[in-house]
Protein backbone atom coordinates (compact mmCIF):
# COMPACT_ATOMS: atom_id res chain seq x y z
CA UNK A 1 0.00 0.00 0.00
CA UNK A 2 1.42 3.41 -0.97
CA UNK A 3 0.59 6.91 0.22
CA UNK A 4 -1.41 8.97 -2.25
CA UNK A 5 -0.02 12.09 -3.97
CA UNK A 6 -2.17 14.31 -1.76
CA UNK A 7 -0.46 12.98 1.36
CA UNK A 8 2.97 13.64 -0.17
CA UNK A 9 1.95 17.23 -0.97
CA UNK A 10 0.64 17.72 2.57
CA UNK A 11 3.90 16.45 4.09
CA UNK A 12 5.99 18.66 1.77
CA UNK A 13 3.96 21.70 2.80
CA UNK A 14 4.95 20.95 6.41
CA UNK A 15 8.63 20.83 5.47
CA UNK A 16 8.92 17.07 5.89
CA UNK A 17 10.61 14.45 3.72
CA UNK A 18 9.23 13.39 0.37
CA UNK A 19 10.74 9.91 0.36
CA UNK A 20 9.83 6.70 2.10
CA UNK A 21 12.06 6.22 5.14
CA UNK A 22 10.41 3.13 6.58
CA UNK A 23 8.95 0.15 4.80
CA UNK A 24 7.41 -3.11 5.96
CA UNK A 25 7.47 -5.90 3.38
CA UNK A 26 5.72 -9.26 3.73
CA UNK A 27 5.69 -9.13 7.55
CA UNK A 28 4.40 -12.41 8.96
CA UNK A 29 4.25 -13.61 12.55
CA UNK A 30 3.26 -17.10 13.71
CA UNK A 31 2.83 -18.16 17.34
CA UNK A 32 3.37 -21.89 18.04
CA UNK A 33 0.74 -24.11 19.63
CA UNK A 34 2.42 -26.62 21.93
CA UNK A 35 1.19 -29.91 23.35
CA UNK A 36 0.77 -30.49 27.06
CA UNK A 37 3.32 -32.44 29.08
CA UNK A 38 7.06 -32.26 29.53
CA UNK A 39 8.10 -32.39 25.87
CA UNK A 40 5.83 -29.51 24.76
CA UNK A 41 5.95 -30.39 21.08
CA UNK A 42 4.80 -27.86 18.50
CA UNK A 43 1.52 -29.25 17.14
CA UNK A 44 0.30 -26.20 15.23
CA UNK A 45 0.54 -22.45 14.87
CA UNK A 46 -1.55 -19.30 15.07
CA UNK A 47 -0.98 -16.83 12.25
CA UNK A 48 -1.31 -13.43 13.94
CA UNK A 49 0.09 -11.30 11.08
CA UNK A 50 -0.14 -12.46 7.47
CA UNK A 51 2.00 -10.85 4.75
CA UNK A 52 1.60 -7.22 5.88
CA UNK A 53 3.28 -4.63 3.64
CA UNK A 54 3.20 -0.84 3.72
CA UNK A 55 5.43 2.19 3.23
CA UNK A 56 5.53 5.31 5.36
CA UNK A 57 6.97 8.75 4.73
CA UNK A 58 9.36 10.43 7.13
CA UNK A 59 7.17 12.60 9.37
CA UNK A 60 3.93 10.87 8.37
CA UNK A 61 1.32 9.95 11.00
CA UNK A 62 -0.28 6.57 10.39
CA UNK A 63 -3.31 5.11 12.14
CA UNK A 64 -3.69 1.34 12.51
CA UNK A 65 -7.20 0.10 13.27
CA UNK A 66 -9.23 -3.09 13.29
CA UNK A 67 -11.15 -5.42 15.54
CA UNK A 68 -9.52 -6.97 18.61
CA UNK A 69 -7.20 -9.83 17.65
CA UNK A 70 -6.66 -8.66 14.06
CA UNK A 71 -2.88 -8.28 14.54
CA UNK A 72 -2.42 -4.55 15.17
CA UNK A 73 -0.32 -4.79 18.34
CA UNK A 74 1.65 -7.77 17.02
CA UNK A 75 2.54 -5.74 13.92
CA UNK A 76 3.74 -2.81 16.04
CA UNK A 77 5.76 -5.06 18.36
CA UNK A 78 7.45 -6.68 15.37
CA UNK A 79 8.32 -3.25 13.94
CA UNK A 80 10.10 -2.28 17.15
CA UNK A 81 11.53 -5.81 17.49
CA UNK A 82 9.84 -6.54 20.79
CA UNK A 83 8.81 -9.67 18.85
CA UNK A 84 10.88 -11.43 16.21
CA UNK A 85 8.98 -11.74 12.90
CA UNK A 86 8.56 -15.22 11.42
CA UNK A 87 9.47 -13.74 8.05
CA UNK A 88 9.43 -10.47 6.17
CA UNK A 89 11.47 -7.26 6.12
CA UNK A 90 11.35 -4.06 8.19
CA UNK A 91 13.45 -1.55 6.27
CA UNK A 92 14.79 1.51 8.07
CA UNK A 93 16.70 4.34 6.37
CA UNK A 94 19.55 5.63 8.53
CA UNK A 95 20.94 9.21 8.54
CA UNK A 96 23.83 8.08 6.29
CA UNK A 97 21.21 7.00 3.70
CA UNK A 98 21.97 3.31 4.23
CA UNK A 99 18.94 1.03 4.49
CA UNK A 100 18.99 -1.67 7.15
CA UNK A 101 16.56 -4.55 7.61
CA UNK A 102 15.99 -4.53 11.35
CA UNK A 103 14.08 -7.83 11.13
CA UNK A 104 17.41 -9.51 10.31
CA UNK A 105 19.44 -7.88 13.10
CA UNK A 106 20.53 -9.60 16.30
CA UNK A 107 19.59 -8.08 19.65
CA UNK A 108 23.10 -6.68 19.96
CA UNK A 109 22.92 -5.08 16.50
CA UNK A 110 19.50 -3.62 17.34
CA UNK A 111 20.72 -1.93 20.51
CA UNK A 112 21.89 1.39 18.95
CA UNK A 113 18.66 1.65 16.94
CA UNK A 114 16.29 1.15 19.87
CA UNK A 115 16.64 4.76 21.02
CA UNK A 116 15.15 5.82 17.66
CA UNK A 117 11.98 3.73 18.13
CA UNK A 118 9.80 4.22 21.20
CA UNK A 119 6.47 2.61 22.03
CA UNK A 120 3.76 3.41 24.56
CA UNK A 121 1.90 0.20 25.37
CA UNK A 122 -1.78 -0.12 26.22
CA UNK A 123 -0.73 -1.15 29.74
CA UNK A 124 2.95 -0.17 30.13
CA UNK A 125 3.40 -1.89 33.51
CA UNK A 126 5.66 -4.55 31.96
CA UNK A 127 7.90 -1.82 30.52
CA UNK A 128 8.44 -0.18 33.92
CA UNK A 129 11.12 -1.79 36.09
CA UNK A 130 9.35 -2.70 39.39
CA UNK A 131 12.64 -2.31 41.31
CA UNK A 132 13.16 1.30 40.22
CA UNK A 133 11.29 4.37 41.39
CA UNK A 134 9.84 6.83 38.90
CA UNK A 135 12.78 9.23 39.23
CA UNK A 136 15.16 6.51 38.08
CA UNK A 137 12.81 5.11 35.40
CA UNK A 138 12.15 8.45 33.71
CA UNK A 139 15.56 9.94 34.46
CA UNK A 140 17.53 6.96 33.17
CA UNK A 141 17.75 8.51 29.68
CA UNK A 142 19.16 11.73 31.16
CA UNK A 143 21.96 9.71 32.71
CA UNK A 144 22.67 7.19 29.94
CA UNK A 145 22.06 9.32 26.84
CA UNK A 146 22.34 12.87 28.13
CA UNK A 147 25.21 12.28 30.55
CA UNK A 148 23.43 14.17 33.35
CA UNK A 149 25.18 12.70 36.39
CA UNK A 150 23.90 15.20 38.94
CA UNK A 151 20.89 13.54 40.62
CA UNK A 152 19.45 16.90 41.70
CA UNK A 153 19.42 18.10 38.07
CA UNK A 154 17.76 14.90 36.93
CA UNK A 155 15.18 15.23 39.69
CA UNK A 156 14.34 18.77 38.57
CA UNK A 157 13.92 17.71 34.94
CA UNK A 158 11.80 14.67 35.86
CA UNK A 159 9.58 16.88 38.02
CA UNK A 160 8.95 19.13 35.00
CA UNK A 161 8.02 16.13 32.86
CA UNK A 162 5.64 14.72 35.48
CA UNK A 163 3.86 18.08 35.66
CA UNK A 164 3.60 18.07 31.86
CA UNK A 165 1.71 14.76 31.88
CA UNK A 166 -0.50 15.67 34.83
CA UNK A 167 1.33 13.95 37.71
CA UNK A 168 2.61 15.45 40.96
CA UNK A 169 6.40 15.84 41.21
CA UNK A 170 6.44 14.13 44.62
CA UNK A 171 5.31 10.92 42.90
CA UNK A 172 8.83 10.41 41.55
CA UNK A 173 9.87 8.58 44.73
CA UNK A 174 7.16 5.95 44.28
CA UNK A 175 7.42 2.60 42.49
CA UNK A 176 5.29 1.42 39.53
CA UNK A 177 3.01 -0.86 41.58
CA UNK A 178 1.70 2.20 43.46
CA UNK A 179 0.08 3.69 40.35
CA UNK A 180 -3.12 3.03 38.43
CA UNK A 181 -3.08 1.95 34.77
CA UNK A 182 -3.77 5.50 33.61
CA UNK A 183 -0.98 6.93 35.78
CA UNK A 184 1.46 4.33 34.44
CA UNK A 185 0.56 5.39 30.90
CA UNK A 186 1.43 8.97 31.82
CA UNK A 187 4.76 7.84 33.27
CA UNK A 188 5.52 5.98 30.04
CA UNK A 189 4.56 9.11 28.08
CA UNK A 190 6.94 11.23 30.17
CA UNK A 191 9.78 8.84 29.40
CA UNK A 192 9.02 8.89 25.66
CA UNK A 193 8.89 12.71 25.63
CA UNK A 194 12.31 12.78 27.26
CA UNK A 195 13.87 10.35 24.78
CA UNK A 196 12.55 12.38 21.82
CA UNK A 197 12.72 9.41 19.42
CA UNK A 198 12.04 10.09 15.70
CA UNK A 199 9.68 7.07 15.48
CA UNK A 200 6.74 6.68 17.88
CA UNK A 201 4.47 3.64 18.21
CA UNK A 202 1.36 4.35 20.25
CA UNK A 203 -0.75 1.36 21.30
CA UNK A 204 -3.98 2.82 22.71
CA UNK A 205 -1.78 5.36 24.49
CA UNK A 206 -4.69 7.15 26.20
CA UNK A 207 -7.13 4.26 26.61
CA UNK A 208 -6.83 4.08 30.42
CA UNK A 209 -7.37 7.81 31.00
CA UNK A 210 -10.55 9.63 31.94
CA UNK A 211 -11.94 12.15 29.44
CA UNK A 212 -10.58 15.28 31.11
CA UNK A 213 -7.03 13.97 31.51
CA UNK A 214 -7.15 12.36 28.06
CA UNK A 215 -7.80 15.75 26.44
CA UNK A 216 -4.69 17.19 28.12
CA UNK A 217 -2.52 14.20 27.19
CA UNK A 218 -3.82 14.21 23.61
CA UNK A 219 -2.70 17.85 23.26
CA UNK A 220 0.74 16.84 24.58
CA UNK A 221 0.90 13.91 22.16
CA UNK A 222 -0.10 16.05 19.18
CA UNK A 223 2.63 18.59 19.89
CA UNK A 224 5.14 15.77 20.43
CA UNK A 225 4.22 14.17 17.06
CA UNK A 226 5.36 17.19 15.08
CA UNK A 227 8.03 16.12 12.58
CA UNK A 228 8.06 12.52 13.83
CA UNK A 229 7.02 9.30 12.14
CA UNK A 230 4.06 7.99 14.15
CA UNK A 231 2.13 4.72 14.03
CA UNK A 232 -0.90 4.88 16.34
CA UNK A 233 -3.09 1.89 17.18
CA UNK A 234 -6.63 2.75 18.23
CA UNK A 235 -10.05 1.27 18.79
CA UNK A 236 -11.66 4.69 19.32
CA UNK A 237 -11.47 6.03 15.78
CA UNK A 238 -11.95 9.68 16.77
CA UNK A 239 -8.40 9.65 18.19
CA UNK A 240 -6.82 8.81 14.81
CA UNK A 241 -9.24 10.42 12.33
CA UNK A 242 -6.86 13.41 11.92
CA UNK A 243 -3.90 11.22 10.88
CA UNK A 244 -2.29 11.54 7.44
CA UNK A 245 -3.27 7.97 6.57
CA UNK A 246 -5.11 5.05 8.13
CA UNK A 247 -4.56 1.31 7.60
CA UNK A 248 -7.38 -1.11 8.42
CA UNK A 249 -6.46 -4.67 9.45
CA UNK A 250 -8.64 -7.75 9.42
CA UNK A 251 -7.52 -11.29 10.29
CA UNK A 252 -3.84 -10.36 10.16
CA UNK A 253 -3.95 -8.54 6.81
CA UNK A 254 -4.25 -4.92 5.66
CA UNK A 255 -7.57 -4.63 3.84
CA UNK A 256 -8.03 -0.85 3.50
CA UNK A 257 -5.66 2.12 3.17
CA UNK A 258 -6.43 5.82 2.89
CA UNK A 259 -7.31 9.01 4.70
CA UNK A 260 -10.30 9.21 7.05
CA UNK A 261 -12.43 10.83 4.34
CA UNK A 262 -11.33 8.33 1.69
CA UNK A 263 -12.18 5.36 3.88
CA UNK A 264 -15.61 6.72 4.76
CA UNK A 265 -16.30 7.22 1.05
CA UNK A 266 -15.37 3.58 0.32
CA UNK A 267 -18.16 2.40 2.65
CA UNK A 268 -16.07 -0.55 3.71
CA UNK A 269 -14.88 -1.97 7.03
CA UNK A 270 -13.62 1.36 8.40
CA UNK A 271 -16.86 3.14 7.54
CA UNK A 272 -18.74 0.39 9.38
CA UNK A 273 -16.58 0.86 12.49
CA UNK A 274 -17.09 4.63 12.36
CA UNK A 275 -20.83 4.29 11.87
CA UNK A 276 -21.19 2.04 14.92
CA UNK A 277 -19.01 4.25 17.13
CA UNK A 278 -20.85 7.42 16.12
CA UNK A 279 -24.18 5.89 17.04
CA UNK A 280 -25.32 5.33 13.47
CA UNK A 281 -25.51 9.04 12.63
CA UNK A 282 -23.56 8.65 9.38
CA UNK A 283 -25.91 8.19 6.45
CA UNK A 284 -24.42 5.05 4.85
CA UNK A 285 -26.42 2.29 3.22
CA UNK A 286 -24.12 -0.73 3.60
CA UNK A 287 -26.41 -2.95 1.56
CA UNK A 288 -25.76 -1.02 -1.67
Amino acid sequence: FQAEDGIRDCLLSRGLGDVYKRQVKGLTKFFPIRSKGLRRKVIGQVQAVDDVSFKIFEGETLGLVGESGCGKTTTARCIMRALDPTRGQILFSQPDQKTVDIAALSDRQMFPLRRDIQMIFQDPYGALNPRMNILDIVGESLLVIGGMKDRAERSKRVAELLKLVGLRPEYMQRFPHAFSGGQRQRIALARVILKDAPILLLDEATSALDSEVEAVIQDTLYSMMSGKTVIAIAHRLSTIAHMDRILVMDEGRIVEDGTHADLLAKRGLYAGFWNRQSGGFIDIDFEK
